[in-house]
């Protein structure tokens, strides 16, 4: 599969961008399993042009985690362009609209899934984007805004029409928001029309390496983004992988694994982010990624309490010690 001059292999895996999730520090983690192709967190247009602070720092990329793309959303095309030409200062290989973000604030706006309602719109702003900058524009959307408007066909191929370069598709409507089951018989009905010419790359609900493998043999979609799978979980790109490779399940991670993913994880988050912010910010990471020990309670709380970089470190040496046999 290639986006532009990007050659991502056979049956590439993208991580989902994700707002306060899918920061550098897991990024690494992600690339270290495996993720073939990575976003930032998603961007707001106006903030970027504003020069906030928190999301120019968004726009941060290292050397090993490529290739990346910057995510942008926004309801206005002036904005827009302008928000692209300054991430793309920021060397990314992609610049990605969100035409996807089912948030409240977000969609009523008229940015994100919004941006459904209003396909000139879209199309307009996707177009004026594509001529702002040099890199692939990319954009990810959802099949409609509800039941009763699910035209992700004819929006893909006006998609593409604006120049984009590969489009991601979310199996569910804006309505239905996390919900439900990801409806991929669309997303096949786009990477099967014989207008595209574009790489299909299909999202929702892909949470097992076999998932992954029914979907890229029933849809022939070119890529899988996951989103909330990785979660607790980043080894999952090199669980599909290995299945993809040789019909077998990876052996699972051992919980000694597990620590050091998270020593890992810890590190870096640390060093992206200094302290505390490193800190606090890991605390989900942390509390997912021990799922399921026994008797793990109180160890749980230290791991989402404890402002301390030195006794979090021990504590995960303590896991490992206490059930480093599972």
């Amino acid at each position: 599969m290639q986006i532009g001059t990007i050659n991502l292999g056979e049956r590439p895996l993208f991580l989902a961008p994700m707002e306060d999730v899918t920061d550098a520090s897991f990024r690494h983690v992600c690339k270290h399993y495996g993720a073939d192709m990575m976003y930032t967190e998603f961007v707001s247009s106006d903030g970027l042009i504003r020069d906030v602070r928190k999301t120019l720092g968004k726009l941060a990329i290292e050397e090993g985690e490529r290739p990346v793309g910057i995510q942008l959303y926004g309801h206005l095309t002036d904005a827009m362009t302008q928000a692209a030409c300054i991430a793309e200062e920021a060397r990314p290989e992609l610049i990605d609209i969100n035409f996807g973000c089912p948030v409240r604030k977000i969609a009523t706006r008229g940015a994100g899934a919004g941006m459904l309602c209003n396909v000139p719109l879209m199309t307009e702003m996707t177009q004026a984007v594509v001529k702002a900058v040099k890199l692939p524009v990319t954009v990810k959307t959802r099949l409609g805004w509800d039941e009763n408007s699910k035209n992700i066909v004819d929006v893909a191929e006006r998609l593409q029409d604006a120049g984009i370069a590969a489009i991601t598709i979310h199996g569910r409507t804006r309505a239905q928001l996390y919900k439900g089951e990801a409806d991929w018989t669309l997303i096949g009905a786009v990477k099967n029309n014989p207008r595209m010419h574009i790489p299909v790359i299909g999202n929702g609900d892909v949470a097992s390496a076999e998932t992954a493998k029914e979907m890229f043999d029933r849809y022939g979609v070119d890529g899988i983004m996951i989103g909330r799978a990785t979660c607790g979980r980043p080894w999952i790109f090199a669980e599909i992988k290995h299945y993809l490779t040789t019909g077998t399940h990876m052996p699972p991670l051992s919980v000694a694994q597990k620590v050091e993913l998270a020593k890992m994880h810890l590190r870096k988050s640390i060093e992206y982010k200094g302290i505390p912010v490193g800190i606090l910010e890991m605390r989900r990471h942390l509390a997912n990624y021990f799922k399921c020990l026994p008797d793990f309670k109180q160890t749980r709380m230290t791991l989402v309490t404890s402002p301390d970089a030195e006794e979090l470190m021990q504590t995960l040496d303590g896991i490992e010690k206490q059930y480093g046999n599972m």
